[in-house]
């Protein structure tokens, strides 16, 4: 059985818990066009790390094969 391989992208992307049920991301929005954003947008909202959805995990799972 040949070797799967990993999607690069999504490897930089995301990481599992712990426990390694779940999937972290980081939230969207806080690259570029910041000026207009709200300080507690920024530093709050945007910052905190968080969960993949349910829904998507299987899609990343398929991307990550040895996560």
């Amino acid at each position: 059985m040949p070797k799967l391989k990993t999607r690069k992208a999504a490897a930089k992307r995301f990481r599992a818990t712990g426990s390694g049920k779940k999937i972290f991301r980081r939230k969207a929005y806080k690259n570029h066009l910041l000026q207009h954003k709200s300080s507690e947008r920024k530093r709050r909202r945007l910052s905190e790390i968080s969960l993949v959805s349910e829904a998507d995990t299987k899609e990343v799972r398929l991307m990550l094969p040895y996560l």
